[in-house]
């Protein structure tokens, strides 16, 4: 028996970023069953084969263990909903999502990045799941960008980088970040009001360097995450980008941690700083966030 701690394990998997998939296949008595899956690998090409892990743990792990026939969906930019369904919801998963059906009558995710349909290969006991091999039957590949998924969080990275590398010419770039720790985020004070801990960019490519380097000299050790907000402020010439930020340690004698409650009551002294956390605050409720694009008086959110 090993003694890692399981969390600090699990959190160091969780550093390989992965697609998101969701595994679907049908029991003894026809009724579909499905989960989210980011441990899916191809194996061959020839034969064509792939593979997925089923936990113990699920439910309807023996109907996966004795399946002939299995399918994987794999998700696109905006299905993070798909994902968090077929994590967590206890009901009807199928009666939530769009589903097509695939050759063998398995119900595989309605607007995926690429789906495979599988015949069971072979199944082996590994640990506290099971290796389910399968050779793929006939696939389809719409060409979507994929969702990712990276240390507990999604990403959207053909989105992302679409709309952060489309700076408007002759504005200054400002990088900006929402650091979340336990419910809370970290802020500046600014006089009487506040604002998030941002800097001035020379060029967009340096966008998360510079951004790293400012919140190391607060004395913040923080994860950059996705793009969250994109605005321009055409008026004094600004362009915003602010992205998602996990803090992991460090002290910070300039700033402190916001309960995510109180947002909506603060004044903030960065015009589109007030607008971009009321709305973070509204999304962390759910669990879903989007990416705003636009300019301070309106724009487009993305939940792609």
């Amino acid at each position: 028996m090993s003694t890692f701690d399981t969390r600090d394990l699990r959190a160091a998997f969780g550093s390989f970023l992965t697609g998101v998939t969701v595994v679907t296949a049908r029991g003894e008595d026809g009724v579909p069953v499905g989960f989210t899956a980011n441990s899916f690998t191809s194996v061959s090409l020839e034969p064509p084969l792939l593979l997925v892990c089923p936990g113990r743990f699920l439910s309807s792990f023996d109907a996966f263990k004795n399946c002939r026939h299995f399918a994987v969906s794999v998700l696109a930019e905006g299905q993070e909903n798909v994902s968090n369904t077929f994590a967590s919801f206890k009901g009807d998963r199928f009666a939530r999502v769009e589903i097509d059906c695939d050759l063998h009558d398995i119900p595989v995710i309605r607007g995926a990045a690429a789906v495979f349909s599988c015949e069971t290969a072979q199944v082996l006991n590994a640990g506290d799941h099971a290796l389910l091999m399968g050779e793929v039957r006939d696939f389809r590949h719409s060409g979507a960008q994929g969702l990712g998924y990276a240390g507990g969080k999604y990403f959207s990275l053909g989105l992302e980088q679409r709309a952060a590398s489309a700076p408007r010419k002759g504005l200054e770039n400002i990088a900006s970040a929402i650091i979340e720790n336990d419910g809370a985020v970290f802020l500046l004070r600014d006089g009487a009001s506040y604002a998030l801990p941002q800097v001035v960019v020379e060029r967009r490519g340096l966008l998360r360097d510079a951004l790293g380097a400012r919140l190391h000299a607060l004395g913040l050790d923080v994860e950059l995450a996705q793009v969250y907000s994109i605005y321009d402020r055409a008026e004094v010439g600004e362009h915003h980008t602010c992205f998602r930020a996990a803090y992991r340690k460090g002290t910070s004698t300039e700033g402190h941690f916001v309960p995510i409650n109180q947002l909506a009551e603060m004044i903030f002294s960065v015009p589109g700083q007030s607008a971009t956390l009321k709305r973070y605050a509204m999304e962390h409720q759910t669990g879903q966030f989007g990416l705003y694009v636009g300019d301070v008086d309106g724009g487009d959110i993305h939940y792609h």
